[in-house]
């Protein structure tokens, strides 16, 4: 059953969403405040999105907005770059939008004759002062004869609306009403029960999806999360849970929610009839979907300190998000393992290509992963053509790190103690009661504070590794993967690259007939000679460039000889000359090994769930 939203008694915020003109793109918002601020109400729009850190400034996209009290227009004064001001006025203020929406990604709001979505982000004004009134929503339907046919699924409790129909939903306070993102249209439905709960899958754009094979693969995933953080009962947080998944010819991407998630793959990402195996597009997929999930315990309920009552008005900051983010990058492909959706093989492929993604960055030498989250805002979602350089991922080094913690964990243990421990005592001690029974945030709520891992893991485990997380953490070295990995029976080897560019230091990029300069590395030849990012290369040692033309050219000469290229930089035509170096060690390979010996493979068995 889906929870209903406990009445307070308070007067409860009433807005409308109205797909009023799809081929316009424009979603219309009617907002009732029943008891505005006598002393003028002020509203704003969020300028960012709980779980992807970069200011996105919602709020350029209203493109008109009025208010009315009394059958009077009240003057609304802009007084920042997403709040307004509503002059004094006497009975209920009624605020009518209209906002532009042709955003299509997991962050936004995207209308036009096919579907609509939105976050709530994207469309709902804050009662400023009221944010933990009741609110009320009226979802309507694009006009007849467009909108015939249409269903909707959000996780946003009903308030009389039909399962799957346009009506009436509510949410407890403004922060809840945010976090329930609402898709529309024709899409496919597919359901399974697991953890408890009832989960749905909402697919919108054309695909020949096996939905049987995608329910049985996540049913398994789901369970087994969910089994995590309560070996007992294994039940999930929520009764519902809801995946939205926007199928397209080239896109990716995520974003969590409290009992939801918005997705964006390729329609040949799903698993079709008669597939056999776990192709990559699929792995990623499941990946995809499986991260996502986690996510519903691990930072919608386990949450830094700072991020417990954030304001959306300004970047709030942690420098933890190696830990939120790493450590779901980390378990979101372990899962599929554990499940025995994913071959063990395909396993240590994909952390095999985690391992490379890192070490071929020269920026993990120079920025921390903790610098890394705590400059998420600028830095890793605002990356330009040297962030190689400059940054590492807290996703993938995130990851990695959580690896290291955990084989370490389970190594000094005896297999006694593993990481999987320290996610059940942040579960109990942070997650498990964030939210009350109406949909609230519990007036007990804590997060995780900045300094406080090294506790948490000597508490959960009983081994101390602050040394380790210091070096790891806020540390720029490369981790001991290989010798951790070997104690579990696996073997990480490492070889040089082979793309195009890669013993002179560059990252090339085909843009038609045109060979272009993406990326040179820090202290490599290229950048030694003066190449620099978005270089055109016309001609190698005097001959037509192509980016086949780069590999064969530089893989037929030895490590120190030079080569001449030639290249526009704008419109200006420049020639340099270089020392071709050796390509660097960065492309990654796991291997079970064939010698380990039966402690290590026992410690491996616990480690991915599978002999």
């Amino acid at each position: 059953m889906t929870r209903r939203v406990r009445d307070t008694g308070a007067p409860a915020h009433q807005y409308r969403i109205n797909p009023v003109d799809p081929h316009a793109h424009l979603f219309e918002v009617e907002l009732t405040i029943s008891n505005p601020d006598p002393n003028g109400q002020r509203l704003a729009l969020p300028a960012w999105i709980p779980g992807s850190y970069m200011i996105r400034e919602f709020a350029r996209h209203i493109v008109s907005i009025e208010a009315r009290a009394g059958g009077r227009t009240v003057a609304l004064t802009k007084i920042d770059k997403h709040c307004w001001q509503a002059r004094r006025c006497s009975g209920a203020l009624i605020v009518r939008y209209r906002v532009y929406a042709w955003d299509l990604s997991v962050r936004g709001a995207h209308l036009d004759a096919t579907h609509g979505f939105f976050n709530g982000t994207s469309v709902f004004l804050a009662v400023l002062g009221q944010e933990d009134r009741r609110c009320e929503v009226e979802l309507l339907a694009p006009p007849e004869p467009l909108g015939a046919g249409w269903k909707l699924a959000t996780t946003l409790p009903r308030a009389g609306a039909a399962e799957f129909g346009f009506g009436r939903y509510a949410a407890a306070d403004y922060d809840e009403l945010i976090d329930h993102p609402v898709e529309m249209g024709r899409f496919t439905l597919a359901s399974f029960k697991a953890a408890g709960a009832r989960h749905d899958i909402a697919i919108t754009g054309q695909h020949d999806a096996d939905t049987d094979r995608l329910t049985s693969d996540l049913s398994k995933v789901c369970a087994l999360q969910a089994k995590l953080f309560e070996p007992r009962g294994g039940r999930a947080p929520f009764e519902r849970y809801l995946f939205q998944l926007m199928a397209v010819g080239d896109g990716y991407g995520g974003l969590e929610h409290r009992a939801s998630t918005a997705l964006i793959a390729k329609r040949t990402d799903l698993p079709w009839a008669a597939m056999n195996g776990v192709p990559e597009g699929y792995r990623r997929l499941l990946g995809l979907c499986s991260h996502e999930y986690f996510h519903a315990w691990h930072v919608k309920r386990i949450k830094p300190a700072g991020f417990v009552h954030h304001d959306l008005r300004s970047e709030s900051y942690t420098r933890l998000l190696w830990l939120f983010e790493g450590f779901t990058s980390y378990y979101d492909d372990l899962m599929l393992r554990r499940a025995a959706v994913l071959p063990t093989g395909d396993y240590l492929d994909a952390l095999a290509g985690t391992i490379a993604s890192v070490i071929r960055s020269p920026g993990r030498r120079v920025q921390s992963v903790a610098d890394s989250s705590f400059d998420a805002w600028i830095k890793y979602y605002r990356q330009d053509e040297n962030s190689p350089n400059a940054i590492v991922s807290y996703y993938a080094k995130g990851a990695l790190v959580a690896l290291a913690l955990d084989l370490t964990i389970r190594t000094e243990s005896n297999g006694q103690s593993s990481l999987d421990d320290v996610m059940r005592l942040l579960w109990q001690r942070f997650g498990r009661h964030f939210y009350d029974d109406s949909g609230r945030i519990s007036a007990t709520a804590q997060g995780v504070e900045e300094n406080e891992m090294p506790a948490l893991i000597a508490e959960a485990t009983g081994i101390d590794l602050s040394a380790q997380l210091r070096q790891w953490v806020d540390g720029t070295a490369d981790l001991p993967l290989a010798r951790l990995l070997e104690k579990v029976g696996v073997s990480l080897t490492l070889r040089r690259a082979d793309h195009a560019g890669a013993a002179i230091g560059i990252r090339v990029s085909d843009a038609g007939a045109r060979v272009k300069v993406s990326t040179v590395y820090s202290n490599s030849p290229a950048q030694r000679a003066g190449l620099s990012a978005g270089d055109e290369l016309v001609a190698i040692e005097g001959l037509r460039a192509d980016t086949a033309g780069l590999k064969a050219a530089l893989s037929r000469r030895r490590s120190g000889s030079r080569i001449e290229l030639h290249a526009f930089r704008r419109d200006e035509l420049m020639r340099f000359e270089l020392e071709i170096g050796e390509a660097p060690e960065s492309e990654a390979k796991l291997v079970l090994s064939p010698t380990a010996r039966s402690p290590a493979v026992r410690l491996r068995s616990g480690w991915l769930g599978a002999r």
